[in-house]
């Protein structure tokens, strides 16, 4: 990692930097020890290496989703609510690195980063409260003497695939709504920018996520 960047230089917490994939609450690299370069679109100096999974590996990481689903659809709402909030207040808390790292790799200016974490956390924020709301709804049915009862349920695992130009809000408003859900997540960022999602990771893991229910 080039932590001599000029903007990687200055966080707050270098922690948040993290070049391994994060599959089953460990970090870890590529078998092979593949590797991809990711660079600054400003003047394409390299920011560093990320590990670079195949497919083997991304079975590995859809299996520790699967193992993990039962146990975390079997959660609270309020449980889910309480760690999305804490997750949401972490990115918050280090609103100005995530931005930094944002900048670094993918180029936007700082305060439209800033402004993308914001927007990221709203996700974060919205889907802790829809967490508790009731599984069940009652609505009209076209039949006369009818009622019609709508059950929503966790159905897995789902595969999040994300771009480069909204690194961290597309990230969070596809796998805040499936973890408040009940869902567990295995999310594949774009290569150019792999650093904000595994940040995000780093945050997940540090809110209390169980292990193989957050996977990048």
């Amino acid at each position: 990692m080039n932590r001599d960047h000029p903007i990687l230089a200055d966080l707050s917490d270098p922690d948040l930097l993290r070049s391994r994939a994060f599959l089953g609450g460990r970090w870890v690299s590529a078998a092979d020890g593949a590797t991809q370069s990711v660079t600054d679109p400003a003047d394409g100096a390299e920011l560093g290496q990320v590990a670079s999974l195949n497919a083997n590996e991304a079975r590995d990481a859809a299996k520790a989703a699967q193992d993990a689903w039962p146990a975390w659809a079997g959660t609270l709402p309020q449980e889910r609510t309480a760690l999305l909030r804490r997750w949401f207040e972490l990115m918050i808390h280090h609103r100005e690195d995530l931005a930094k790292i944002m900048t670094a790799e993918q180029g936007k200016p700082i305060s439209e980063s800033r402004g993308e974490i914001d927007y990221a956390a709203a996700f974060v924020e919205f889907y802790a409260e829809e967490a508790r709301r009731p599984n069940i709804e009652s609505v009209t049915s076209h039949l006369p003497d009818a009622e019609v009862e709508v059950w929503r349920e966790p159905v897995g695992v789902a595969a999040l695939v994300t771009p480069w130009n909204f690194p961290s809000a597309m990230l969070t408003r596809k796998a805040a709504a499936a973890l408040a859900a009940g869902c567990t997540v295995v999310s594949h960022p774009s290569i150019e920018t792999p650093f904000s999602a595994l940040a995000l990771a780093e945050l997940a893991s540090r809110a209390g996520m169980p292990d193989g229910v957050f996977n990048v």
